[in-house]
This record gives structure tokens, sequence and C-alpha cells, in this order.
């Protein structure tokens, strides 16, 4: 699945892991429209964000 496909405070992992800890476990935000990407939040520490293009691949389905 691609990040844009994503709702906005939807879960999701950036491998592909069956049981995440809390810190590999990120929040999709809102778009940034100065970066051009996908604002992403991580679960565990709120300061922590990253930004990632609409065509990165994601992973769901996981048990948290």
């Amino acid at each position: 699945m691609k990040i844009k496909d994503l709702k906005k405070g939807e879960f999701f992992t950036k491998k592909s892991i069956e049981n995440p800890t809390e810190r590999q476990v990120w929040i999709k935000g809102g778009y940034d429209r100065t970066e051009k990407k996908y604002e992403c939040i991580r679960f565990d520490d709120v300061n922590t964000v990253c930004y990632l293009s609409g065509s990165k691949e994601i992973f769901t389905g996981f048990t948290f």
C-alpha cells in the first residue's frame, strides 16, 4: 500500500513486521505543501517526525 492511500491518523510501519514495537509504528499526518510530502509521526514520540513521498510503500494489517 502507498502512503497516499492511507487515511490521516492511521497506523503503519515502514517495514513488513508481524508484531511491531511502539518505536516501529508511525501515524500518518497531513500533507505538507512546503515539503510536498506527507508528515508522519512516530507513535511513541510525537517529537519524531519524518516526511514521506506519496509513492512510498508502507505496511498495515499488523497486530499492535
